[in-house]
């Protein structure tokens, strides 16, 4: 089999982050959101990886991503052409890579608890055209939603968002399909959106095909907002296996580390700090005078001194300096957060905020 991984898109509801690095390569856990998609693939068993993405983003990716060699897997980067013409869209414009074969899509915010390996495996034992991943979730007129039949078992098709879910079913961004797909997307039409949706082609699969379905059990989230980003940072922490939390540094008779906690060479911990896990900091950081709260992710380079940070993503080379507490929070790469008393004059706060910055004083 073969992967795709959608990594395109401009994650308007992500912005500013978004305004300078693909949604795609936010680090959670301190590694490139798309890692852990890659992981997963990898774990089931699938090698040959095509990653979707934007026009001129294909040299950004590649490195952050590299060839796959990291995953003993073969990552192939194709840039996606005709503009947004919705996640339909992304399969066909692979199609020249995935005729003939079978293969796993995957949208690439997606993270989810567990294994695919079962699902790749009910897919090909069963000889299925098209195998789909539900979560029950609290919100799915949000989502692609399936709709059964009075024995509450036999699919009769999906909707793309619908006004009034006929379930609380929502059909994850994880697809398995065999070529026929295109047969399917070639009788689709735009809907009233301009955009090719998958759901059409999962309901001409339902019509045309034998389709098979599996509930995720346990957690998956799609990380299209800031809250739903943080939330899955936190989720991949608690999931983290424990080996991989590692202290490679000299911690200060002083400073206190609990719990489950990855600190990373050349960083430096002062004498005044707490760090409460599950924490993951990256390399030659500076944390003093500090405490860090769970679900809090530093990446390399960055400086946290004089203050609380808790359940926040803080991106590298970021500099934080405040006595204000800091919480469920992005702060973007190389940005500054300093108390206002540290410049003159001595009243009011200087802000410079960019296009759909949110700050709350």
């Amino acid at each position: 089999m073969k992967a795709l991984i959608a990594a395109g898109g401009r994650a308007t509801r992500l912005r500013p982050i978004t305004w300078t690095i693909n949604k795609h390569l936010i680090p959670m856990t301190n590694r490139p959101m798309l890692a852990h998609a890659i992981d997963k693939i990898v774990e089931a068993g699938i090698t040959d990886i095509i990653v979707s993405v934007n026009p001129g983003e294909t040299d950004s990716m590649r490195a952050a991503l590299g060839d796959g060699s990291a995953w003993g897997a073969r990552l192939t980067y194709l840039e996606q052409r005709g503009g947004a013409l919705g996640v339909a869209h992304v399969v066909a414009n692979a199609e020249d890579l995935l005729r003939g074969e079978k293969f796993l899509f995957y949208l690439g915010d997606n993270i989810i608890l567990g294994s695919l390996k079962k699902f790749v495996d009910r897919f090909l034992d069963e000889e299925l055209d098209c195998m789909l991943a539900f979560s029950r979730v609290k919100d799915p007129q949000r989502f692609g939603v399936p709709e059964f039949a009075e024995d509450g078992k036999t699919l009769l098709r999906v909707i793309e968002k619908p006004a009034h879910p006929p379930s609380d079913f929502a059909v994850t961004g994880i697809y398995l399909y065999n070529d026929r797909y295109f047969d399917g997307f070639f009788s689709i039409k735009p809907s009233s959106r301009g955009e090719y949706e998958i759901s059409d082609v999962n309901s001409w699969f339902v019509e045309n095909g034998k389709v098979g379905y599996e509930e995720i059990t346990g957690w998956w989230k799609d990380t299209g907002t800031p809250d739903a980003l943080l939330e899955g940072n936190a989720l991949m922490m608690d999931d983290m296996p424990r080996e991989q939390f590692r202290v490679d540094v000299d911690v200060p008779d002083s400073a206190q580390v609990q719990g489950l906690v990855k600190i990373g060479k050349g960083t430096v911990i002062g004498e005044k700090v707490l760090i409460r896990g599950p924490v993951v900091i990256g390399e030659h950081c500076q944390i003093d005078n500090a405490y860090i709260g769970p679900h809090t992710s530093i990446g390399d380079g960055a400086s946290v001194k004089n203050a609380e940070v808790e359940h926040s993503i803080i991106f590298p080379g970021a500099s934080i300096d405040t006595k204000r507490r800091i919480v469920s929070s992005l702060i973007g790469k190389n940005a500054i957060v300093h108390d206002a008393v540290q410049t003159l004059p001595r009243s009011g706060s200087r802000l410079v905020i960019g296009d759909s910055s949110s700050v709350e004083l």
